[in-house]
């Protein structure tokens, strides 16, 4: 027998149960993963105001690590239309489009599949450089060009990079 502290109306039987606990599994997930990709660190606070804005900052950075997942889906290993099983305990299936991604590497436009780490390392190649000239003080800003891959990605975030 399972037992739990929700309303028994709030829940719609054992199906609804197991689904309740898989959006928990969801979101102790998302607290592991903020402390891989986005790199934030455990700190300890003491007053109440800076625990609060501790844990703003890491569900802020965990929902700009969400979002960039979704809109950069077409260039992961990730599975752009995941199928909701009828049955929660059944195992998850993979879409055949995301079947294709993984076993070729690539991705549907032709660009290599990389994991979410591995694409932010890739963009995190790009910078501004400002060149100076001479002892006059001159100085001009140059940016990087961006290979195929950083500009899809950037072109799925919507970001515009300007000289």
């Amino acid at each position: 027998m399972i037992t739990t502290r929700c309303e028994e109306k709030r829940l719609s039987g054992p199906a609804s149960l197991v689904r309740v606990y898989k959006q928990l599994k969801v979101a102790e997930r998302a607290f592991g993963q903020i402390k891989g990709p986005i790199e934030i660190r455990p700190i300890h606070h003491r007053l109440e105001e800076r625990v609060r804005a501790h844990v703003f900052i890491c569900t802020l950075a965990y929902y700009v690590a969400f979002e960039m997942r979704e809109r950069l889906a077409p260039l992961l290993f990730a599975d752009e239309a995941p199928q909701m099983a009828a049955d929660p305990v059944a195992p998850a299936r993979r879409s055949a489009s995301a079947k294709a991604k993984a076993s070729s590497a690539t991705t549907a436009e032709g660009l290599a599949a990389h994991s979410f780490t591995d694409l932010l390392a890739a963009l995190g190649t790009l910078c501004r450089n400002t060149v100076r000239i001479g002892a006059g003080g001159h100085t001009y800003s140059k940016l990087t060009e961006a290979t195929p891959l950083q500009a899809r990605a950037l072109e799925l975030l919507g970001v515009s990079v300007r000289a």
